[in-house]
C-alpha cells in the first residue's frame, strides 16, 4: 500500500514553476505560458479520434445522403404542385374549347406579347380548373418524402450520438490512463483546478462540439451539393447567381474566425485558471476567514472573472457575427433570384412553380452555408478545448517499468542509498551524495529543519521521482529495476496530510488490502485505537465519510490512515509526522501501536517532535539535502552537534532577553 504526498513543505517540493504552481489559498495564480492555437493539426488529431468508428461514420454518411436526397426533391414536387394550381386557375379563365396554341396566337396578334410569352411557358387546358387528382398525388408524394427524410435524419442523429459518446468515452479513458502515467513532478507544476477543468469542462466541450458540428457539417455539405444540382437543372442562370454566395461566405467566415480564434483559446484558458482559483480558495476557506483575506480573494476573483468575461464576450460576439453576415448575403441573393426569376416567368422561360422551387432551394442553399459558418464558432471552441486536452495527453510520462523487471527473492526490508543525488531543478541542489543503509527491522528517524529534504528522501524510495545519480536498493535489487507497483506494494506510507475518500470507514481501512476479512479490519482498528471512536458513531464501521473526511476529527482521520497502513502489513513503513494531528494521550497509545507495527520491518520516521523518535535505532540529521549527523539519540546528544541544537531548541527553557 502506498500514497503519494499531496503537498509538501515548500523547500521539499519543486519550486514553482508554471501554470498555477503555488499552493494554499493565496498562491499559485501565475498565468500559463501563452500558446498559439494551431487549429489545423489539432482539428485533424481530434477527427483522428473518430477512426475506430469509421464503419458507423460510413452509415451516418449513407443515412445523411438518403435524408438529404428526399429533402432536396421536396421543393421540386411542391413547385410542380404550384404549377398545377396556377395552371388550373389560368386555364379556368380561358375560353373553353380553344386550344392553348390558338389563344397564344390570338394574344400575339392583339399585341399582348408579354401575356403570350408567359402562357407559352405553361401547360394549359382552357376551360378546365385545377387538376385535383394530380395535385393530391404530388402533395402526397411530397409528404412521404419529407417524412422519410425526417426519419432517416433521426436515425442518423441516433447513430452519430453513439459515435460521439463512444469517442469521448475512449478519450476519458485515455486521460485517466495518462494521469496514472504522469510523474508526480507534473502535478507539482499544474494547479489542481486547472487540471480538473481540462478533464471535465474541456472534455465536455469537445463532446458537445463533435455532437453538433459533425451532424451539421455532413448534412450541410450534402445539402449544398444536392441543392446545386437541382438549381442547375431548374435554371443555370439563377444557379450562377446563387453560387455568388459561396466565395462571399468563405471570405466572411475566414475573416471573422481568424479574429475570434485567439479569444476562444483565452476563454478556455481563463476558465481553467478561474476553476483553479475557486478550488484553491474553497479548500483554504477557513484560512481565508482566519486571516481576514476575503477582500483580497474577492478582488482576485473579480479580476480573473472579468478576464474570463472579456474573453468570452469577445469570442462569442465576434463569432456570433457569422450568422447575421450569412443571413445578409442570403437576402441579397434572394432579391437577385426573385427579380431574375420573375423576369423569366414573364418571358415564359420558367414556370411560376419552378421559380418558387428555386427560391426554396436558394434558402436551402444559403441556410447550410450559414450553418457551416456558425459551426466555425463551435469548432473553434471545441478545438481550443481539444488542444488543452491534447496538451495533457502529450505531457512527459514517467519512465516505463523495466522489462523484464527484477524482484527481491525474499523481502527483508534492507534499504540502501548509494551515493544518491537529486534536484528538482538543475540550478538548485537538494539531495547531494547521500549514502546510508537501513537494516531489516531498524527504525530510522529523519530530522532536520524545514526544507532539508526529509520528505524528498522518502519520495525517492517510493520512486515518485527518479534519481539524478546513484541508486537505491531494496534487499540488493535496484528499485529502478523493479516495477513501481511491486516496489510500492512492499511499502506503506502514513502522511502528515491525511487522505480519505468518500466511502465507509471499513472501506477506507481496507483500501490498501481489499481482500482483508472483517476480522483483519477490526484487528487493525483495535491495534491503532480506531475501534474506540468507531463504536461511538451511529453506523459504526458502516459510517460513510465524505471525500474530505469532514464528519470525523483531524485526529480520528489520522488514526484511520494509520490503521490502513497497519492492515496492509508492508515490508517497509514510512511515517511522515504521522501523529501530528492526534492529542497527547492518543499519541502515547499510537506510539505503542507504531512500535508493534514497526516490529520486524524497516521503518522510516520523519519527525519534528524529537520526543517521538528517542527510541529510534538510527537518527539521520539532514541539512540542505545532506546527512550531517547520524547515530542513536544519546550518541547524538553527546556529540553536541546539529541534533543537540535541535533538541535544545525544543526542550531547553526559554531564554529571556535582557535590555
Amino acid at each position: 500500500m502506498s500514497e503519494a504526498t499531496r503537498e509538501r513543505p515548500a523547500a521539499d517540493r519543486p519550486p514553482p514553476r508554471g501554470p498555477g504552481g503555488g499552493h494554499g489559498p493565496f498562491g499559485g495564480m501565475s498565468a500559463p505560458a501563452e500558446k498559439a492555437m494551431n487549429f489545423g493539426p489539432s482539428a485533424r488529431r481530434l477527427i483522428g479520434k473518430l477512426r475506430p468508428e469509421r464503419l458507423w461514420l460510413l452509415l451516418v454518411l449513407v443515412l445523411a445522403v438518403v435524408s438529404v436526397t428526399f429533402s432536396v426533391i421536396g421543393p421540386r414536387l411542391l413547385g410542380q404542385g404550384t404549377n398545377l394550381i396556377f395552371s388550373g386557375i389560368v386555364s379556368k379563365a380561358l375560353p373553353s374549347g380553344a386550344s392553348q396554341a390558338d389563344i397564344i396566337a390570338g394574344l400575339r396578334a392583339a399585341g399582348e406579347t408579354a401575356k403570350a410569352d408567359m402562357l407559352s411557358g405553361m401547360t394549359l387546358t382552357p376551360g378546365l380548373g385545377i387538376d385535383v387528382a394530380a395535385l393530391s398525388a404530388v402533395l402526397l408524394w411530397a409528404m412521404i418524402l419529407y417524412v422519410l427524410s425526417s426519419t432517416f435524419s433521426w436515425i442518423q442523429a441516433y447513430v452519430l450520438n453513439g459515435v460521439v459518446q463512444r469517442t469521448v468515452f475512449r478519450l476519458r479513458d485515455e486521460i485517466e490512463a495518462k494521469i496514472n502515467r504522469l510523474p508526480l513532478r507534473y502535478f507539482d507544476t499544474v494547479q489542481r483546478g486547472e487540471l480538473l477543468s481540462r478533464v471535465t469542462n474541456d472534455v465536455d466541450n469537445v463532446s458537445q462540439s463533435l455532437q453538433q458540428s459533425l451532424s451539421q457539417i455532413v448534412t450541410s455539405l450534402l445539402t449544398v451539393i444536392g441543392v446545386i444540382v437541382m438549381m442547375f437543372l431548374l435554371s443555370p442562370l439563377l444557379a450562377v447567381i446563387a453560387l455568388v454566395t459561396v466565395p462571399l461566405t468563405l471570405v466572411t467566415t475566414m475573416l471573422i474566425a481568424k479574429r475570434s480564434q485567439k479569444l476562444f483559446v483565452g476563454q478556455w484558458k481563463n476558465t481553467g485558471e478561474l476553476n483553479g482559483q475557486i478550488e484553491e480558495t474553497f479548500t483554504g476557506h477557513a484560512l481565508v476567514k482566519v486571516f481576514g483575506r476575503q477582500k483580497e480573494v474577492e478582488e482576485r476573483f473579480r479580476v480573473k472573472n472579468e478576464e474570463l468575461y472579456q474573453a468570452s464576450f469577445g469570442a462569442q460576439f465576434i463569432s456570433g457575427m457569422i450568422m447575421p453576415a450569412m443571413t445578409f448575403i442570403g437576402n441579397l441573393v434572394y432579391v437577385g433570384i426573385a427579380v431574375v426569376g420573375g423576369l423569366q416567368v414573364a418571358s415564359g422561360t420558367m414556370q411560376l412553380g419552378d421559380v418558387q422551387a428555386f427560391i426554396q432551394y436558394s434558402r436551402q442553399f444559403t441556410q447550410p452555408l450559414a450553418q457551416l459558418g456558425s459551426m466555425a464558432n463551435l469548432l473553434q471552441s471545441g478545438v481550443a478545448s481539444a488542444e488543452r486536452v491534447f496538451d495533457l495527453l502529450d505531457g512527459e510520462e514517467q519512465s516505463p517499468d523495466p522489462k523484464p523487471a527484477e524482484t527481491p527473492p525474499t523481502v527483508h526490508g534492507r534499504l540502501a542509498f548509494e551515493d544518491v543525488s537529486f534536484r528538482y531543478t538543475a540550478d538548485q541542489p537538494l539531495i547531494e551524495h547521500i549514502s546510508l543503509i537501513a537494516e531489516p527491522g531498524q527504525t530510522v528517524a529523519i530530522v532536520g529543519p524545514t526544507g532539508a529534504g526529509k520528505t524528498t528522501l522518502v519520495n525517492l524510495m517510493m520512486r515518485f521521482y527518479e534519481l539524478d545519480s546513484g541508486r537505491i536498493t531494496l534487499d540488493g535489487v535496484d528499485v529502478a529495476k523493479m516495477t513501481r507497483d511491486d516496489l510500492r506494494g512492499r511499502m506503506g506510507m502514513v502522511l502528515q496530510d491525511t487522505w480519505l475518500f468518500g466511502g465507509t470507514i471499513r472501506e477506507n481501512i481496507a483500501y490498501g488490502r481489499p481482500d482483508a476479512t472483517e476480522e483483519d479490519i477490526q484487528a487493525a482498528a483495535r491495534a491503532t485505537y480506531v475501534d474506540r471512536f468507531v463504536h461511538s458513531l451511529p453506523d459504526g464501521y458502516d459510517t460513510v465519510l465524505d471525500d474530505e473526511g469532514g464528519n470525523v476529527s483531524a485526529g480520528e482521520k489520522q488514526l484511520l490512515t494509520i490503521a490502513r497502513a497497519f492492515l496492509a502489513k508492508p515490508s517497509v513503513l514510512i511515517l511522515d509526522e504521522a501523529t501530528s494531528s492526534v492529542d497527547t494521550r492518543t499519541e502515547v497509545l499510537v506510539q505503542k501501536a507504531m512500535s508493534a507495527l514497526r516490529a520486524d520491518r524497516t521503518s522510516f520516521v520523519i519527525a519534528h517532535r524529537l520526543s517521538t523518535i528517542r527510541d529510534a535505532d538510527l537518527i539521520l540529521v539532514m541539512e540542505a539535502g545532506r546527512i550531517v549527523e547520524l547515530g542513536a539519540h544519546d550518541e547524538l546528544l553527546a556529540a553536541d552537534g546539529a541534533y543537540h541544537a535541535l533538541y535544545n531548541a525544543q526542550f531547553a527553557a526559554p531564554v529571556t532577553d535582557e535590555v
